[in-house]
């Protein structure tokens, strides 16, 4: 166990709720581990106080902190500077303290990109399906796009919002690579592909376990790879679907270590190994069955 003293560097969590987080498993596992002098705690912000929150944290000498639902577009106002790919997607979930404030990170999508890549999953020309056409399949279809995949079919349960998406995705890769879909048109697509297919709603999220975006069993012949971003249950029924057709299934609990492992990255300048990540994940499972 790692003793604190008067050098030790805070970071943490802000959101509301947060007392369900597994980031501090993730966070002081790392810091352990590279022996880093910080400690990484969760700070619940009330609706209305997230400036005071991030100028206290700043007047605190806070090292960083993440940034989870619903500030993570809230917080871009507060902050000193915006990355750029966090400024594409119009969202920031790590903060990184410079001189006076804070510059603003996205790394979820690099979280879920770098997800992929330990799967073996790869992007470039790939042909890709997302379900739902909310903030966070936004941000994964920018992630597509910057990715170079070739096609990508947003498919919603209203076509105007999926339409809204695909025209700011398209204007921000500067080619019409993102197309709208209704879910329930997802039987227009072309004959004999294979799709990489993100599920990107809260659909199935516990305690609705056994819902699912689309459920009709022929969708999922359509899939090679799915990935579902919820990641409780840690087995949805999306990719239970995708599993009894023939398809690799993932939830997100990588892309949770990952987001997690490039804040720490950028926090400490360390640079966290494959072998350390898989650590790290298996300590995030512990704790989720403790939990549950």
């Amino acid at each position: 166990m790692r003793e604190l003293d008067g050098l030790t560097r805070t970071c943490g969590l802000i959101g509301n709720p947060v007392e369900h987080t597994v980031s501090p498993v993730i966070h002081n596992t790392l810091a352990e581990a590279t022996e880093y002098n910080l400690a990484y705690v969760p700070f619940h912000v009330q609706t209305g106080a997230l400036e005071q929150a991030v100028k206290g944290a700043y007047a605190l000498n806070l090292l960083g902190l993440n940034v989870t639902v619903p500030y993570k577009s809230e917080v871009i106002p507060f902050l000193q500077e915006v990355d750029s790919l966090a400024a594409k997607i119009g969202a920031v979930n790590t903060l990184v303290r410079t001189e006076g404030g804070y510059k603003g990170y996205n790394t979820d999508m690099p979280g879920l990109y770098r997800a992929m890549v330990s799967d073996g999953v790869q992007i470039e020309g790939e042909q890709v399906l997302i379900l739902g056409a909310g903030g966070v399949a936004r941000a994964v279809a920018v992630l597509m796009a910057e990715k170079k995949a070739e096609t990508i079919y947003i498919l919603n349960r209203t076509l105007e919002r999926a339409k809204q998406v695909a025209e700011e995705v398209n204007e921000l890769a500067g080619r019409r690579v993102v197309h709208p879909l209704e879910l329930s048109a997802y039987n227009t697509l072309p004959d004999g592909r294979k799709y990489l297919c993100i599920q990107a709603t809260n659909v199935g999220m516990y305690p609705k376990t056994e819902e699912v975006p689309i459920a009709d069993a022929d969708f999922y012949e359509r899939i090679h790879t799915g990935y579902d971003l919820i990641f409780n249950p840690l087995d949805t029924r999306f990719m239970q679907l995708v599993r009894a057709k023939g398809g690799r299934a993932y939830n997100g609990l990588k892309m949770l270590l990952y987001q997690g492992i490039i804040g720490y990255e950028l926090w400490t300048g360390k640079e966290i190994a494959d072998s350390l990540a898989e650590e790290v994940l298996k300590k995030m499972l512990s704790a989720m069955e403790r939990k549950n």
